[in-house]
């Protein structure tokens, strides 16, 4: 295995396009876990950990740009207001080391349905910037997963940043696992309401062979609120109303059963994710109008 190390971007650029198999590390809180098991042998390994860009993250008027290797540990202190559903996310990864280690790159250049940070992305609609020795491009997140651990870069692609609107509405995260943190999910689910917009985004993680949204239930959901003059009004969502919801954001799920839990446990839980992260970030605009968020733990 022969271990690249380049100092700068355009260094990357021109390792990966030379060695298009080549397996990108930063943090390397998953790669490593694959190679030290034996999971994985890749003829080349590109360590990122000195290219200093991926590390900083700019906050513009209306968006964030998180560069792809800003560890999970910095979101949780400098962006709360802006990301709060990362924040969120970011809270339930792995120990403190790891969080001092792991970015949002890692997790989406794996993309494992499991990533703690993938439904927190989706429901705020964030779009992923890659670049190669070809030139840059930006895919939006609905469009990033396309199977099993597999992403849209082509070969000689890597992740430089992700972009996120900073959010103009409440956010939730909650997971499922034996613990809050220390455990990979056994299904996770983020919201996301965007006054400005007068919608409502969902991402659900491992409970699906990718990350997905709950499409119908946002549907249903935005045409409800909008018929109803919820949004104007603050009205309290009625019972019926988040039930027909949770129970879409459930049949939105496809999940397996495996070590960590059954299919329908994981359909069951999304649906009460659902009906609680609803409940709470309905709450929190009635009562405030603006963002606001409370740690979802485990359902």
């Amino acid at each position: 295995m022969d271990f690249l190390r380049p100092a700068s971007w355009q260094e990357a650029l021109a390792a990966k396009a030379e060695h298009p198999t080549a397996v990108p590390i930063a943090g390397g809180t998953d790669v490593m876990v694959e190679i030290n098991f034996d999971h994985r042998r890749p003829e080349h390994l590109l360590d990122l950990g000195r290219v200093g860009d991926l590390y900083e993250w700019e906050a513009g008027e209306d968006s964030v740009r998180l560069g792809a290797s800003v560890p999970y540990t910095r979101i949780m202190e400098n962006l709360r207001a802006e990301l709060p559903g990362l924040a969120l996310a970011s809270h339930t990864v792995a120990s403190p080391q790891i969080r001092n280690r792991g970015g949002v790159g890692g997790n989406l250049g794996t993309a494992s349905p499991a990533g703690d940070a993938h439904p927190a992305l989706l429901a705020a609609g964030a779009e992923v910037e890659v670049e190669s020795v070809r030139g840059s491009r930006r895919i939006p997140i609905d469009d990033f997963y396309t199977g099993v651990k597999r992403n849209a870069l082509a070969p000689d692609e890597l992740i430089r940043a992700v972009h996120v609107k900073k959010a103009d509405g409440p956010q939730q995260y909650s997971k499922v696992g034996t613990r809050n943190a220390m455990v990979i999910a056994v299904c996770a689910f983020g919201l996301a309401l965007h006054p400005d917009t007068r919608t409502v985004r969902t991402g659900i993680g491992s409970a699906a062979p990718t990350p997905v949204r709950a499409r119908t239930a946002e549907e249903f959901l935005n045409a409800a609120l909008d018929e109803g003059g919820f949004w104007d009004s603050g009205k309290i969502i009625t019972p019926s109303l988040a039930k027909r919801f949770a129970d879409l954001c459930a049949a939105a799920c496809n999940p397996i059963d495996d070590v960590r839990g059954t299919a329908s446990y994981r359909r069951h839980a999304v649906g009460v994710m659902a009906r609680r992260t609803l409940t709470w970030t309905w709450e929190s605009y009635r009562g405030a109008g603006r963002t606001t968020s409370r740690k979802g733990g485990a359902a």
